[in-house]
């Protein structure tokens, strides 16, 4: 950590520099002496990365930003905020402990907040931005958190994990295991400093695969941002044996969207043609395979098994985009092309033997427009084009 950083007319620079082209800033060279352009250019970006998913640390003087993958990989504040209203008691401890996003929040909630980090530059950054934050109910650690766990004969009411994908796996499908800390190897300890966990995951991992790896899953949680899927939490409860509740958000601009059910519920979907209403679920639903669950508990029916599309005769507030069917017809680029005369239409499939890019090539239609097709098989199996107008829900 480079405290020269924190001199105000460095700190002034980053600044002023905050929307400067940094490859041309780097070709310049360093104005300071006791800093170099490297360190200038780390600051520059990782707080510009910050202004948008970290708008506290990005307003707040004085902020030090560790390398930029640090802020790429922390919680945003959205979904910190998420997290520490699902929890509270007098203490918790995050192992995991990162840029500190998530502690900042639980400190809301929580009396007594410990924070570890195994990186020591990363922990010492940490605790001088929460003096920044005014923030004086969390001690960091900069060490191992299991080691920190097995060294103290405190219990906390409960414990936070986010483990990291090790390297050597890259992109291949992983488990728990895989990652660091190993939650599920570890798993029998944790519960002996805490009746409670809360385990942040990628949204890739795949949740049966996960729930059968832990112990005690009393609830899950998928946040989507503006339909995109950012977390994957598992809230475990020491001794907990009854079904486990999945709760789903999709956090808009104007609004959220929020749907929950129980995941051993066994449902099975009604069917039908396309009515008047087509619906396509948010990407926090599809996350969850609630499949059946939601054309049962809303009332619609699905378009076909394994279509993940919804219809029905009369409008409702659903949990995802919603359009008005206009014409339905089965594939055929030329037909297509008579009804888009201006060549443009917003292409989505769903259980189709083409690609987006496949039918574009074969349609010449380009991104865009007024006019949205989904490309999907219907309950007879067939292949079909639904053209859509878009609702204003």
């Amino acid at each position: 950590m480079n405290l020269n950083i924190l001199q105000p007319k460095i700190q002034q620079f980053i600044v002023d520099n905050l929307k400067s082209n940094i490859t041309k800033l780097i070709l310049k060279g360093s104005p300071f002496n006791e800093i170099t352009i490297q360190e200038l250019a780390n600051q520059i970006v990782a707080k510009q990365k910050s202004e948008q998913k970290l708008a506290t640390w990005f307003t707040t003087d004085n902020i030090y930003y560790p390398p930029k993958i640090s802020i790429e990989q922390t919680s945003s504040e959205i979904t910190a905020n998420y997290k520490a209203n699902l929890l509270k008691g007098d203490s918790i401890i995050d192992i995991t402990g990162g840029f500190g996003v998530d502690c900042f929040y639980f400190a809301k909630q929580f009396k007594k907040v410990i924070h570890c980090e195994i990186n020591a530059d990363l922990s010492t950054i940490v605790k001088h931005n929460y003096l920044q934050l005014n923030v004086n109910n969390i001690t960091t650690f900069s060490g191992d958190g299991i080691e920190f766990l097995k060294n103290t004969d405190k219990n906390f009411d409960c414990i936070y994990i986010d483990p990291s994908r090790r390297n050597d796996i890259k992109g291949k499908v992983f488990l728990l295991k895989d990652c660091l800390p190993n939650v599920p190897e570890n798993i029998d300890f944790l519960f002996s400093k805490s009746n409670q966990i809360l385990l942040k995951n990628s949204p890739i991992l795949d949740i049966s695969s996960a729930i059968s790896e832990l112990k005690f899953v009393k609830e899950i949680h998928i946040i989507a941002i503006k339909n995109e899927v950012k977390e994957v939490l598992f809230l475990l409860e020491k001794n907990y044996e009854k079904d486990i509740q999945i709760k789903t958000i999709n956090i808009l601009k104007d609004r959220n969207q929020k749907f929950d059910f129980n995941f051993n519920e066994e449902i099975t979907s009604t069917y039908s043609e396309p009515l008047t209403y087509l619906y396509e679920p948010n990407s926090a639903i599809l996350k969850s395979g609630g499949f059946h669950q939601i054309a049962k508990k809303l009332d619609v029916f699905k378009l076909h098994q394994h279509s993940h599309l919804y219809t029905s005769a009369h409008l409702i507030d659903f949990p995802g985009r919603i359009f008005k069917i206009e014409t339905i017809l089965n594939y055929d680029k030329k037909k297509l092309k008579r009804l888009l005369p201006e060549k443009k239409a917003n292409i989505t499939t769903r259980n189709f033997p083409k690609t987006v890019a496949q039918i574009r090539k074969e349609t010449n239609l380009s991104d865009g427009g007024n006019n949205y097709i989904f490309f999907t098989t219907d309950i007879q199996n067939k292949p079909i084009c639904i053209i859509c107008s878009k609702t204003n829900n």
